[in-house]
């Protein structure tokens, strides 16, 4: 690695943590001027972000999350310090089943590399870079890659282990981890996830689940307190009540949710779920929301069109992706990340708690549908579901490279979705993470068009035969 001529100089978390130091300090309330001060000091890319979090039509709620998410990376830091764990998990492994111990905190890789994606100068364009002149092969996915390349720099800061939780569900996810873990020493704790769906399935996972809650508690010299792991399942549960009331929220039209909090529900759902910040992100969502619906605010003459991202979102852009998108009159009410259907967990035992957290994490997002016995019955139910149930009138498969398990199957998916919801589908291709495969400019274009001569000519014709009927 030292050999290599262009090293980054500094790990996206060093970055992030700067960054949002500086953030954090920012005043709710902020006014649009005091905005364009700040922005006037951030690069291009850093200030066309902030400026898209920072829009005055969901400015403090922004904020708020902002705060929040500082004070998850923040306290990564504060751990080390203290003695304490950093444990690197995956996005499609449960937050608070790392809360639960006093002795370890949780980082997220692939959110390191969402966010410092989103809102870093450059993007991620080094890190992966980097990691491909080490030889990972391009095919993988960047959003492991990047904070991969991050870690493997040598520049990073690192954690004391990471869990690999993504075996059948995301394989490039788990053999990134993987990869890292052999080549920078860093111990590796493995839960597999049967594609068993049935009980038989669901034992054999709570075996190995509560396998690797021994083996986290030898590694961090600590056996569960069942009072402290109520108050994080009780933080918890508050948080799925307003998950499921800021998702009923989207069931109105127009669509009263702004586009954005898309990324902000499962940005709090991967980071701090368990903690009493995710309770105060999804409650400042849903308050704009809740006003706006009074106040009958929508950005856009009318809601043209009520989209479900069928995957991932795009996070090279946010400005041109959600903002431009609830501009045009476009709702993106949900994506598979964001429909995350959290459970209430029972908190009256310890083993009820454990059980709990077992079902969690083998129902969690991408776990749920990628790992299933199916990959196309099980993701297509769930989309299928969401369509029907929020009314959506499209849906949008951001097709990734990595994602071969996806790009198999979605054809057949695409036609099911049809006869099962009448809901049209646009298939785009490029790299969620990655400004230099397909740029934003070339998704808008595709998304406009598909609206314009196939969503709003689809609901006239629907129109046409109501009025003609009655």
């Amino acid at each position: 690695m030292a050999s290599l001529k262009i090293v980054p100089k500094d790990g996206i978390y060093q970055r992030l943590e700067g960054m949002l130091s500086v953030a954090m300090d920012l005043p709710l309330g902020i006014s649009d001027d005091e905005v364009e001060g700040v922005l006037n000091f951030l690069p291009p890319d850093t200030s066309r972000s902030i400026g898209a979090l920072l829009n005055p039509r969901h400015r403090d709620t922004a904020l708020t999350f902002i705060k929040i998410l500082g004070g998850w990376l923040l306290e990564a830091r504060a751990a080390r310090e203290e003695g304490r764990k950093v444990i690197l998990i995956p996005f499609s492994f449960p937050p608070e089943v790392i809360y639960i111990f006093k002795n370890a905190v949780p980082l997220i890789g692939e959110g390191l590399t969402t966010f410092g994606v989103a809102t870093l100068e450059g993007q991620g364009d080094r890190y992966w870079d980097y990691a491909l002149g080490l030889g990972i092969p391009d095919h993988l996915c960047s959003s492991s890659v990047i904070e991969s390349g991050s870690i493997l720099s040598g520049r990073e800061f690192l954690p004391d282990a990471l869990v690999t939780a993504t075996p059948g569900a995301c394989d490039a996810n788990a053999k990134m981890y993987e990869f890292v873990s052999l080549c920078m020493d860093i111990p590796q704790f493995l839960i597999e996830k049967p594609t068993d769906v049935t009980s038989r399935g669901r034992e054999a996972y709570h075996r190995y689940f509560l396998r690797f809650i021994q083996q986290m508690e030898e590694f961090l010299g600590e056996e569960l307190d069942e009072e402290y792991m109520r108050d994080i399942l009780e933080q918890s549960n508050k948080a799925v009540d307003l998950y499921y009331e800021l998702y009923d929220l989207h069931k109105f039209s127009p669509c009263p949710v702004p586009n954005l909090f898309s990324l902000f529900v499962y940005g709090a759902r991967f980071t701090v779920w368990g903690r009493p910040g995710a309770v105060d992100a999804m409650q400042a969502m849903i308050e704009l929301s809740r006003q706006r619906l009074e106040r009958k605010e929508y950005p856009a003459p009318e809601e043209v069109a009520r989209c479900i991202g069928m995957y991932t979102s795009y996070y090279f852009d946010i400005l041109g992706f959600y903002n431009w998108m609830e501009e045009q009159g476009i709702s993106y009410l949900q994506d598979a990340f964001s429909l995350c259907n959290p459970h209430h967990i029972d908190i009256s035992s310890k083993e009820s708690m454990l059980h709990g957290l077992a079902d969690e994490a083998f129902d969690y997002t991408m776990t749920r549908q990628m790992g299933a016995d199916s990959v196309s019955m099980a993701w297509l139910d769930d989309i299928c579901h969401a369509i029907l149930d929020l009314n959506a009138n499209c849906a949008i498969y951001s097709g990734h490279h990595a994602c071969k398990q996806t790009q198999s199957v979605i054809n057949m998916v695409r036609g099911e979705i049809m006869k099962r919801t009448g809901a049209p589908v646009l298939c785009l291709q490029g790299d969620n993470w990655i400004r230099r495969m397909t740029p934003m400019s070339a998704i808008q274009e595709e998304i406009a068009s598909f609206v314009d001569n196939v969503v709003v000519k689809k609901r006239r014709r629907t129109q046409r035969k109501t009025e003609s009927t009655e």
